[in-house]
């Protein structure tokens, strides 16, 4: 079943695009491991906050995907650079544009 999450990111100031650049920096190779959306979104009403929308084949697909190499060394680049402070929600799909 298509496995949706959708996530919220502060970064520090100055720091967004960098953060931003390093997300979409590896999006090619999430293809192949099931994902069929990737988008990072800057925030138009704050400086300093990023959302993520992603869309997967599966739960276990996202999961898997997060113990890549490149996964966890984007991970490692971007984390100095933010707050801590996220949000996140896993969704089931429904259907729609681009949904599988």
């Amino acid at each position: 079943m298509p496995y949706g999450y959708i996530a919220s990111m502060r970064t520090r100031p100055g720091h967004r695009d960098e953060v931003a650049a390093i997300l979409t920096g590896g999006a090619d190779g999430l293809r192949a491991a099931g994902c069929h959306l990737y988008l990072v979104g800057l925030a138009a009403d704050d400086e300093e906050t990023l959302w993520v929308t992603e869309l997967w084949e599966s739960k276990e697909h996202h999961d898997a995907s997060l113990r890549l190499p490149e996964t966890r060394e984007a991970i490692a680049r971007a984390r100095p650079m933010l707050t801590g402070e996220f949000t996140s929600r896993e969704t089931t799909i429904a259907g729609g544009l681009g949904a599988p």
